[in-house]
């Protein structure tokens, strides 16, 4: 069994290196997409490292917007153009850390073959009565330009309501962006995309699309019987606002009791002890060498 693990960076190199060492595996290979407006020679050191691959093509990311989403499929079909038979594509972001060692991770994922992992929430949540604007009104945060957001505001007072472009079920939640694919689901998935630029076109004015996009199309495809309901990861909302919250110490039982395989976010200049301890239970190989 082979997984490709998809990381996200933007920032901290250590931090990115961090989290390499703590999932090394013979039989996990890492392909880092880095945010175009991050300096390279800060990140180069990292391709030294074993199975490690920087994607050529990077993308210019603002947040929230259909820039990241699109760039997660890009590099999702970067990664099958290997033609390297991996069994997952598990998308992961550089502040993200495991909470299981990677024997566990390992097993269970070979446990679960031809299994897809991604969260959505019930239609009817609390979560979807907010998020539907995503997709009714026009968002500019595709762009960047002076003014933007009084002309977002005219346009929505202007135009009617969007409709999503296919007779399709929206799937979508919090933890959406994150999720675990097998190779014929990923392959699907861009394979859609490349099929439907009328959707992709939609896409561009959407706010948050990498929460529901991907799991809408994967959830209205012939794959949707294959998919469990949990990305397994650990994301704490509880503080409320767009962001979850960043992890600490504090939050260290509830990590090692959590059956969950990573957790998200965290931030080494607001807590580094977190992942030290979380190495000392779960990794103590490389406690002892960081020690």
């Amino acid at each position: 069994m082979r997984i490709a693990h998809l990381i996200m960076a933007h920032k901290a190199p250590q931090q990115l290196e961090r989290l390499l060492r703590a999932l090394a595996h013979p039989d996990f290979d890492f392909y880092i997409h880095l945010d175009q407006k991050a300096n390279f020679e800060e990140f180069r050191y990292l391709a030294g490292l074993p199975n490690v691959y920087f994607l050529p093509k990077r993308f210019f990311i603002y947040w929230a917007s259909y820039r990241f989403t699109k760039a997660i499929l890009e590099c999702t079909k970067a990664i099958l153009a290997t033609e390297i038979e991996y069994d997952f594509i598990n998308l992961l972001s550089a502040q993200d850390y495991p909470i299981k060692s990677t024997e566990e991770i390992h097993r269970f994922y070979h446990n679960h073959l031809g299994t897809c992992f991604l969260s959505f929430e019930p239609h009817d949540s609390e979560w979807w009565q907010h998020a539907r604007s995503r997709v009714e009104k026009y968002h500019t945060t595709y762009f960047n330009f002076k003014g933007q957001y009084l002309l977002q505001s005219c346009i929505n007072r202007l135009l009617p309501k969007r409709e999503f472009p296919l007779p399709y079920t929206l799937y979508g939640g919090m933890d959406g962006s994150w999720w675990t694919l097998t190779r014929e689901c990923a392959r699907n998935l861009v394979d859609f995309i490349d099929a439907h630029p009328g959707l992709q076109r939609f896409a561009v004015f959407t706010w948050g699309s990498d929460e529901f996009l991907l799991a809408t199309i994967i959830m209205n495809s012939p794959f949707r019987h294959t998919v469990v309901n949990d990305n397994h990861r650990y994301i704490d909302w509880s503080e409320g606002g767009a962001n979850p919250k960043v992890l600490t110490v504090n939050d260290l039982e509830a990590l090692l009791a959590s059956p969950k395989l990573f957790a998200r976010k965290f931030d080494p200049s607001v807590d580094t002890e977190i992942l030290d301890m979380l190495d000392k239970h779960i990794r103590p190989e490389l406690h002892l060498q960081t020690a």
